[in-house]
């Protein structure tokens, strides 16, 4: 289940601007503020299936744009070859070059 919570989370940070404004504010209450689905329909007097389903479709949402724009796993794949580089790196000027490339992720 945390893996499943990380990925989200790490799928919402990069496509949020894509989603509505009740899309990411029942997300980052359930997924980041770690609310219940009812907690959450309570607070806006909807039903606990409302809420579920904007979640799930906002899910689906965000896996569907990760399958189309791979966005994540390029992310993840710089991440591990800037990792190996860096085992590798034995110049200090190179190295402070792929800590600066680093720091823009």
């Amino acid at each position: 289940m945390l893996e499943k919570v990380n990925r989200m989370n790490e799928l919402y940070d990069i496509y949020q601007a894509l989603l509505t404004a009740k899309q990411k504010l029942y997300f980052e209450l359930y997924y980041q503020e770690d609310l219940s689905l009812s907690e959450i329909a309570e607070q806006f007097e909807v039903s606990r299936t409302a809420v579920f389903d904007n979640i799930k479709r906002t899910e689906k949402l965000l896996d569907g744009y990760e399958e189309k724009l791979q966005l994540l796993s390029k992310r993840e794949a710089r991440e591990k070859i800037i990792g190996q580089i860096l085992v590798d790196l034995t110049d200090e000027r190179l190295r402070q070059w792929m800590d600066e490339l680093q720091a823009l992720d």
